[in-house]
């Protein structure tokens, strides 16, 4: 019966996403506690599914009374578990932040469950029409939350996302029609055997159908050139769904990518249409190199680090798009390593702006005197995105390098060693960002007089939730410019966290939290034989 967790799992969120609504009839402050008391059950859920996977392999569960292939079937497996882990940890450790920094009300917790469910739906999906009905539920309640703090920003991010993620959507739906009609199946195993015995890696309406669902997971991975709705919606959401969303939204869909090419379509699809492993190599080459090179142009920490995310899931896909076990290692570790990553790094930057009203590179002159432990946890989940060792980026980095290198000397196509050497650069673009970000917590500022805050409202806590462009001039390449422009070093907001155990103005549970996750990328790093150990029956499965 252990399988019966797999719906219970998706449905706590679910259900849980309506109460604050209903209770908010009654009781204003209902949302927080609700939702909190949801992710911690889904954490504990997330652990008992892992612990049942690691005893006794994948667990599957069918629906209703229909077995599948016609009813629909929920799998776990270990790599779905590894996402499933994140979702729940960063659902649940992001709520400590938006206590504090909001945006507050019943609706948006209700907009967070929503989300929560989704992902979790997605994450544990067997049936390829259900991984759009979860895709749509996550696109929906991310589209409300980006416009949460109702600034017309915000609302404009929103909708540019909603438009493009809604394209990305159709493509998807529109390719999984393309493959029922050849196979007459949307489980995804079942699909897999439908391929091979009714339809050929040749049928051009197989391929057909994975080229569309390629572009619309594409869309909303945000992968060069289609990546222009990702910085604004990361820079004009509130800070609390930054964080959420950028650990875990395109997380989710390249994990959907990922499952959909070698769950359903296999590597010996990839193997047969060279075509279309080397047009995703090429753009995923093209998102590495320009999403590190625009990140390096920011001057805003939210673009900054929103532009990195199109390199990294750049890195994915070519590890999807090599085709080989070295590879897809590297870029599962990445997957989970980068969510893990940019939850920290945007943590960080929201507890910055709370405590301290700091969004422009320019106003982090000598952070670290300030606040030293949010910058040195920041600088070290900074350098972890650098792939500095040991930490978690250096291993997913290090696993996708070393696959492209052993597909160009078997198959002698020089698409691994483009893939290898644009890494390197962008390795090199992503040590240039960092290490301005580095270089103004520790050493701007040193030495001069006095100091500077950000504009405060009047309740003292800065512009948190949301961005007001009157008070910021917009910067010509989309980023805003600097409230100030000297170097003093950084000074607290009025009525900014206190804590008596640290001299940084931030809420003292979210800076646990930020110092915890920056330990937890040094100590994953040291586990690359245990991250090994643990993929290695799904990797077995799928190079069998």
């Amino acid at each position: 019966m252990s399988d019966v967790l797999l719906p219970v799992a998706i449905t706590v969120p679910l259900v849980a996403a309506t109460l604050p609504l209903a209770l908010g009839l009654k009781y204003e402050s209902a949302g927080w506690p609700v939702a909190a008391v949801a992710t911690t059950a889904l954490a504990g859920l997330t652990g008992a599914i892992g612990l049942e996977v690691a005893r006794g392999g994948a667990l599957s569960h069918a629906l209703g009374t229909y077995e599948p292939p016609v009813g629909i079937e929920l799998v776990a497996d270990e790599l779905s578990v590894a996402v499933l882990a994140l979702v729940a940890v960063v659902s649940l450790a992001t709520l400590a932040f938006a206590r504090v920094a909001g945006p507050r009300g019943n609706s948006f917790y209700s907009g967070y469950l929503l989300l929560v469910g989704g992902l979790t739906g997605l994450v544990l999906t067997g049936d390829l029409f259900n991984m759009f009905v979860f895709l749509e539920i996550v696109g929906i309640s991310t589209y409300a939350l980006i416009a949460a703090d109702r600034s017309g920003a915000s609302a404009y991010a929103s909708l540019k996302y909603l438009v493009v993620g809604t394209v990305g959507a159709s493509l998807y739906l529109l390719g999984v029609g393309y493959a029922f009609l050849a196979t007459g199946t949307l489980n995804m195993l079942d699909m897999q055997v439908q391929i091979v015995e009714q339809a050929s890696y040749a049928d051009p309406l197989i391929r057909a159908s994975y080229a569309l669902i390629v572009a619309g997971l594409g869309l909303k991975v945000a992968v060069f050139p289609i990546h222009a709705w990702q910085p604004d919606a990361y820079q004009r959401a509130p800070d609390a769904v930054t964080t959420i969303v950028a650990a875990l939204v395109s997380t989710a869909s390249a994990y959907a990518l990922m499952r959909v090419s070698y769950t359903v379509f296999t590597v010996d699809f990839l193997a047969a249409n060279d075509a279309i492993t080397t047009g995703m190599l090429i753009v995923a080459g093209a998102s590495i190199l320009a999403g590190s090179a625009l990140a390096a142009m920011q001057s805003d920490l939210k673009r900054m680090f929103a532009y990195s995310s199109v390199a990294q899931f750049g890195m994915i896909v070519a590890a999807i798009a090599l085709a080989n076990e070295t590879a897809l290692l590297g870029g599962i570790v990445h997957l989970v390593g980068h969510g893990l990553l940019k939850f920290g790094l945007f943590l960080g930057i929201g507890l910055l702006a709370l405590g301290y009203g700091a969004r422009e590179l320019d106003d982090l002159a000598s952070a670290a005197r300030s606040a030293p432990y949010t910058a040195g946890a920041v600088a070290l989940l900074g350098l972890g995105l650098v792939g500095i060792p040991p930490s978690i980026g250096f291993l997913g980095k290090w696993y996708i390098g070393v696959g492209a290198v052993e597909s160009s000397m078997a198959g002698g196509d020089p698409a691994g060693i483009g893939i290898a050497a644009v890494i390197f650069v962008s390795t090199l673009f992503t040590l240039s960002y960092v290490a301005r970000v580095i270089e103004r917590f520790y050493f701007a500022g040193v030495g001069l007089p006095g100091g500077h805050g950000a504009e405060h409202d009047e309740s003292g806590h800065g512009d948190v939730g949301g961005h007001d462009d009157a008070d910021r001039g917009v910067a010509a390449d989309g980023g805003r410019e600097s409230a100030t422009g000297d170097d003093g070093p950084l000074t607290p907001v009025e009525g900014a966290p206190r804590s008596r155990l640290v001299p940084d103005r931030v809420p003292p549970a979210s800076l646990a939290i930020l110092i915890l996750a920056a330990f937890t990328t040094i100590a994953l790093g040291f586990g690359g034989y245990a991250l090994f150990e643990w993929f290695d029956p799904y990797l077995t499965e799928v190079f069998a």
